[in-house]
C-alpha cells in the first residue's frame, strides 16, 4: 500500500517539516478522525495526542487547530463552514465563528511592500499613512491613509511570504485528497478533488488585490442607480496585487443597534434595504458579494448601506439563476416534485443518487412546512433541512448553490437582528415572483428570439466551411473519436485486488503441493537434513501468506 511517506515529493524540506507541523496541531487538539481520513497519523508525534484536554468538543477542536494553522486553512475552514452537506450542524456552527485575526506585520515590512509595489517613496504615495493597522488578518492588514487631494483611504496590504505558504498548503492538501480518495470511504463517496478545486480558485482570488478591485468595480457599476447602496471606488493608481486602496467608508456599524436608534434610521429600512441588495445582486446581476457579515456593513448618516470586502464573490450563471428561480417558486408552492427536478438541474443529486428516495424526503420536509404561512417560515431553517437530506444520501452540492445557501441563512439573521419582527420569506417572495415575471413575460421572450435568430443565422453562414473542414479531416484519416469512462478508476482499482488475492491464492496453493510432494521423499535418508529445513520454511511461508491472504479478504468486505 504507497503511502505518504513513501512518495519522493515528502521525501523532506521544508514541505515535510510543514506536514509534520500540520499533523502535529490536529493531533494535539485529539482530531483522530480527521487524521484517520487524511493519512497523517504517521507524522503525528504520540506524545502529542490530546494534549489540550477533552474539555472542549470535536468541532470547537477543528475550528481552534484550523485557526491555528494559518491562513490557508483559516480560509478552509470558513469554506467549510458553507457545505452544510458535507459537515453536520455543530461543525458549521463552530466553523462560522472562526475569526481571521493574525498579529500585526512590523510596520517597516508593511512600507517596504508599499514602497516596492508602488515604484515610490511612502510619502510620495499617500500625504497620511497611519502605521497603526485598523485590522490585521492572515492574508493582510488594513491602515487607514490620505491622499495628496484629501481623499480618506484604506490600503490593504498583503502579508509577507503568504502566497508562498499558500501554494505549499495547497500542495499538502493535494496530496492529501488523493490519498483520500483511494484509502478512505469519503473520498470515494464525495468529489473532493473538485472541492479542493474550488477551494484554490477562492484563496488565489483573495490572494490578488487587482482581482478584489474589479469585484468592487464590477458591484458598484452594477448599484449605480440604487440609493440604497453605496460601495467603494478604487483607486486603481495607488493598486497592484499586493496591495489596494479603496475610497475609505464610514458610518454606523449594522450591528451597533443603540447608535442606529440614536441616529434615527429605522432599523426595518435597513433590513430591507439589506435583503433586497442582496437578491438584485443574485437574481439581476448573476455576481454577488459572498461573505455578508455584519462587520462588512456600515450605515451612513443619510441610512444608506455602505460595503465592504470583495476578496469573496459568487457567480451565478443566467441558467442557474433560472433554476433558482423555479426551485425558490415551487418551495413556495409545496411543489416537492417541481423542487427536486429544479435540484437535479441545478446538479445536487449525481448519477449515484437514489432519486425517488430523494423526492421522498423532500416531500417529508415540504409537508412539514406545508402547515405554515411565509411569514412564519425560516429561511435558515429551510436551509438547514435541506442540506441535511443531501448530506443523509451523501450528495455534494455544487460550490455556488452551497454558498449562496449559507448567504441566504447570513442575510435573513442580519435582518433578524435589525428587526425580530422581520419575516424574509415573506418579504423576497413578491421580489422572487417578479423576476420570474419578467424572464418569462412576452417582452423577455421576444429578446430570446432575438438572441436565437442571430445566433442561427451565424451559425448558417459558418456551417459550410465548418463542415469542408471536417469532411477534409475524415479524408486524411486525422478525425478521431475519444471515449472517456466515468469512474473507471474505482473500477481498475477492484480489478487490480482482485488480481493480487488471486495471485497471493495461488501461492499458498502451490506452497502446500510442494510440501505435500516434499513428504513423499521425506524418507530417503540423505535428504533429510535439508527436507527438514524446506519443512519449516515451507510452513512458515504458507502460514504468512494464507494469514495476509485472509487479512486482505476480510478487510475487503469490510469496505
Amino acid at each position: 500500500m504507497t503511502t505518504l511517506l513513501n512518495r519522493p515529493w515528502f521525501a523532506g524540506g521544508p514541505v515535510l517539516q510543514r506536514t509534520r507541523q500540520i499533523a502535529r496541531v490536529l493531533s494535539g487538539h485529539g482530531l483522530g478522525a480527521v487524521m484517520h481520513q487524511t493519512g497523517l497519523g504517521r507524522f503525528a508525534p504520540r506524545s502529542m495526542r490530546a494534549a489540550y484536554g477533552d474539555d472542549l468538543s470535536q468541532a470547537q477542536h477543528l475550528g481552534l487547530a484550523l485557526g491555528e494553522l494559518g491562513a490557508t486553512f483559516t480560509k478552509l475552514g470558513q469554506m467549510l463552514s458553507t457545505r452544510g452537506d458535507l459537515l453536520p450542524p455543530d461543525y458549521l456552527e463552530e466553523l462560522s465563528r472562526l475569526q481571521d485575526h493574525a498579529p500585526p506585520v512590523p510596520i517597516a515590512d508593511v512600507h517596504r511592500i508599499l514602497e516596492t509595489e508602488l515604484h515610490a517613496p511612502l510619502a510620495e504615495c499617500f500625504v497620511r499613512f497611519d502605521d497603526a493597522p485598523l485590522a490585521s488578518a492572515s492574508i493582510g492588514q488594513v491602515h487607514a491613509a490620505e491622499l495628496a487631494d484629501g481623499t480618506q483611504v484604506v490600503v490593504k496590504v498583503q502579508r509577507p511570504g503568504v502566497r508562498e505558504q499558500v501554494e505549499q498548503d495547497l500542495a499538502i492538501l493535494t496530496q492529501l485528497v488523493e490519498w483520500a480518495e483511494h484509502h478512505t470511504q469519503v473520498g470515494q463517496d464525495y468529489d473532493l478533488r473538485a472541492l479542493l478545486a474550488e477551494f484554490s480558485h477562492t484563496i488565489h482570488a483573495e490572494l490578488d488585490y487587482v482581482r478584489e478591485g474589479q469585484h468592487a468595480d464590477r458591484l458598484r457599476h452594477a448599484f449605480g442607480d440604487d440609493p440604497d447602496i453605496h460601495i467603494p471606488r478604487v483607486h486603481w493608481e495607488r493598486t497592484t496585487h499586493r496591495v489596494l486602496t479603496l475610497e475609505r467608508m464610514t458610518g454606523i456599524k449594522i450591528t451597533h443597534l443603540v447608535a442606529l436608534d440614536g441616529a434615527g434610521i429605522p432599523r426595518r429600512r435597513i433590513a430591507e434595504a439589506a435583503v433586497r441588495t442582496f437578491l438584485r445582486q443574485l437574481l439581476e446581476f448573476g455576481f454577488f458579494h459572498a461573505d455578508p457579515h455584519p462587520g462588512n456593513f456600515f450605515v451612513e448618516p443619510s441610512g444608506r448601506i455602505a460595503l465592504v470586502d470583495f476578496g469573496m464573490v459568487g457567480r451565478v450563471s443566467e441558467t442557474t439563476q433560472h433554476h433558482l428561480l423555479r426551485a425558490g417558486l415551487c418551495a413556495m408552492e409545496l411543489d416537492a416534485e417541481g423542487l427536486a427536478e429544479e435540484l437535479y438541474a441545478l446538479g445536487v443529486a449525481g448519477p449515484r443518487a437514489d432519486r425517488r428516495a430523494f423526492e421522498k424526503d423532500l416531500d417529508h420536509i415540504i409537508g412539514r412546512y406545508g402547515m405554515y404561512s411565509l411569514r412564519d417560515l425560516s429561511a435558515a431553517e429551510v436551509t438547514r433541512d435541506l442540506s441535511a437530506v443531501v448530506m443523509r444520501h451523501k450528495l455534494q452540492l455544487p460550490s455556488e448553490l452551497a454558498l449562496l445557501l449559507r448567504v441566504i441563512s447570513m442575510s435573513e439573521g442580519m435582518g433578524l437582528m435589525l428587526d425580530p419582527q422581520f419575516h424574509y420569506l415573506e418579504y423576497a417572495s413578491p421580489i422572487i415572483r417578479r423576476h420570474w415575471k419578467q424572464r418569462t413575460g412576452l417582452q423577455a421572450k421576444w429578446r430570446q428570439a432575438g438572441r436565437s435568430a442571430v445566433e442561427m443565422s451565424e451559425f448558417a453562414v459558418g456551417f459550410p466551411r465548418r463542415a469542408q473542414r471536417l469532411m477534409s479531416r475524415v479524408e486524411r484519416g486525422e478525425f478521431e473519436v475519444s471515449i472517456r469512462h466515468e469512474n473507471l478508476a474505482g473500477t481498475v482499482r477492484e480489478f487490480q485486488h482482485m488480481t493480487n488475492r488471486l495471485s497471493m491464492a495461488l501461492i499458498v496453493a502451490a506452497s502446500v503441493v510442494a510440501l505435500a510432494v516434499a513428504m513423499g521423499v521425506y524418507d530417503r535418508v540423505e535428504l533429510q537434513p535439508y527436507l527438514h529445513w524446506l519443512f519449516v520454511c515451507g510452513f512458515v511461508f504458507t502460514l504468512v501468506f494464507g494469514a495476509a491472504l485472509v487479512h486482505n479478504i476480510w478487510r475487503s468486505g469490510q469496505r
